[in-house]
């Protein structure tokens, strides 16, 4: 009993960051908001301890600053911040898609193809967090279809400061239907073997998720929480 207490203990952090982690991303809590421990204790029905614990992880993930006599806030990219970022996080993507589309297995594809029939769905029925998770299961997939683990680990690094930005993205109808058909093309390229294409696609991808993400940045919309578009 007193190992399955302990299990139970040591599991609560994880459980805290992967609720936290969901609010960052879909934006319950705002771009540069400070993380208010008490209110999140009450939410979240947790002490402090593995709440401090999970905004650790967060931190190292990059979706949390921990700032001096601020506490943790959640992460907020300026507009020369995104366009740095998304910069190199296009040409990351553009050459893991290039490698995988050598290097990936029937396998691989297969179960990349099962991901992205999970995510037409998600979408037909406008369940943005559920898009949003089957389409980052797919560019993860991706990264490591082209089975570089300096990549993979690069690329999750970065990757884990855009998440948010990234799901903001898909919430206006025209961006998120030209994001799904440039997920076809991404199937397509792959199943042909064509890294010519992946390259294209992945690079016109990511510079599509920038420019949506700066229009929000410029019309104010992006800070706000729980903001919908």
């Amino acid at each position: 009993m007193a190992e399955i207490i302990e299990l139970a203990r040591q599991a609560l952090p994880h459980q805290a960051a992967a609720r936290l982690r969901s609010m960052l991303i879909e934006g319950t809590i705002a771009p540069g908001a400070k993380l208010n421990e008490r209110e999140l204790c009450e939410q979240l029905k947790i002490s402090r301890t593995p709440l401090r614990e999970a905004i650790k992880m967060l931190a190292s993930e990059g979706l949390v600053e921990l700032l001096p006599n601020r506490g943790a806030v959640a992460l907020s990219l300026g507009e020369q911040d995104v366009i740095d970022t998304f910069e190199v996080m296009a040409n990351l993507e553009a050459h893991s898609g290039e490698l995988a589309a050598a290097r990936i297995t029937d396998d691989e594809l297969a179960e990349i193809r099962a991901l992205h029939f999970e995510m037409l769905a998600a979408y037909t029925r406008r369940d943005l967090p559920r898009y949003y998770a089957l389409n980052a299961q797919i560019h993860a997939c991706i990264n490591a279809a082209a089975k570089n683990p300096v990549l993979t680990r690069t690329y999750a690094q970065l990757n884990a400061r855009l998440q948010a930005l990234r799901f903001r993205s898909n919430q206006d109808g025209q961006k998120w239907q030209r994001a799904v058909d440039e997920h076809e093309r991404m199937i397509d390229a792959l199943a042909r073997h064509d890294g010519a294409a992946m390259r294209t696609v992945l690079t016109e991808h990511l510079n599509n998720k920038r420019d949506a993400v700066l229009e929000l940045i410029r019309s104010g919309q992006l800070n706000r929480a729980g903001a919908s578009l």
